[in-house]
């Protein structure tokens, strides 16, 4: 039996699943956000809401997460997060649960291009508050690694056959003697603290800016209650040099070598699967990324650079273009 399709998430038919379930908001203009993610889709509906619709059956489950758990984690945070206000029903050909919520004003980090050019670093200590606050809310009941959050929290060797495969195919690529050791102090780091809340997609798109200060957090599909190594991946994949530097200072006292060992390899899975993305702009962020994880010693996130990881790290970025798309089922994410 097949997933069922979903027609096409536009306009058009948020429209129609607003009027017809509602009413009271039916007037209001549905417009969709510049920066989609691949999970959900989210349009702005007025001025003051947004809908967000998962856009495949493996993200619905995250419907209902986000409705119980985030009005419950909110109270306990430095800075907004989305507010649920009505959960909607299939219907015009739809299959799944989708969520009216709070709209939260900023723009995203990504667009921003908060951190770049040597970074920033108020962003980054206002990024480690948030985690900081996250890992010490109340975990009590709070939903454990599963297919909701494709494993998030859970331990990285579970992506350890992909990771195989993907240095095997870019052996003659990368640098893979350096990017096993950074899989193996990964793996043979474990977590021994007890679970606690982590986001599960700290990335650029998830992260609101206003006037260069974190102003909310959004996309919270990937929760959990488990290891929160997987938060601490910024610090490859967008933070860099002083950024880089205040943000594992501000998390020094939560976040020790093992687990700055077990985000690496988070780091280094998710951008070796993404390496030849046929989406130009995740294909050259995973490059980018890898060059990055594969600098510096092995429990800390930056380092001096090497010349020679960073030429084998970009070779055959060309003629890899042409390559098919390695999928992850667990990517990249945004508002």
């Amino acid at each position: 039996m097949t997933d069922p399709q979903p027609p096409d998430i536009d306009a058009e038919l948020v429209d129609a699943l607003i009027a017809d379930q509602f009413p009271q908001w039916a007037r209001l203009p549905v417009r969709p956000v510049e920066l989609q993610g691949v999970d959900n889709r989210t349009f702005r509906l007025g001025d003051e809401l947004s809908v967000r619709l998962p856009s495949a059956e493996h993200y619905r489950e995250q419907v209902a997460k986000e409705q119980h758990w985030l009005p419950r984690l909110a109270p306990q945070l430095p800075v907004p997060i989305p507010a649920p206000v009505a959960v909607g029903r299939p219907g015009r050909g739809y299959p799944w649960t989708w969520s009216v919520n709070r709209w939260l004003p900023g723009e995203t980090a990504l667009a921003a291009g908060a951190a770049r050019g040597g970074g920033d670093v108020a962003f980054a200590q206002d990024v480690a508050g948030f985690l900081r606050a996250l890992w010490t809310a109340d975990a009590d009941g709070g939903p454990p690694p599963g297919t909701h959050n494709f494993q998030r929290g859970g331990p990285v060797s579970v992506y350890g056959d992909e990771t195989q495969e993907a240095l095997a195919e870019l052996a003659e690529r990368i640098d893979v003697a350096a990017a096993r050791k950074v899989w193996e102090a990964a793996v043979t780091s474990p977590w021994t603290g007890e679970p606690i809340w982590f986001h599960g997609d700290v990335a650029p798109g998830n992260l609101l800016v206003r006037n260069g200060r974190l102003s909310a957090v959004i996309d919270f599909g990937t929760c959990g209650v488990g290891d929160p190594a997987c938060d601490l991946v910024l610090a490859w994949t967008f933070l860099d040099g002083e950024a880089r530097a205040a943000f594992k200072a501000a998390m020094r006292p939560v976040a020790d070598d093992a687990m700055w060992a077990r985000a690496r390899g988070w780091a280094l899975w998710k951008a070796l699967v993404t390496y030849d993305s046929h989406v130009p702009r995740v294909m050259a962020e995973a490059r980018r990324v890898v060059a990055a994880v594969l600098r510096g010693g092995l429990s800390q996130p930056g380092g001096v650079s090497s010349d020679r990881t960073e030429a084998v790290t970009t070779r055959g970025m060309s003629a890899a273009s042409s390559r098919p798309a390695r999928s992850s089922s667990a990517a990249p994410l945004s508002r």
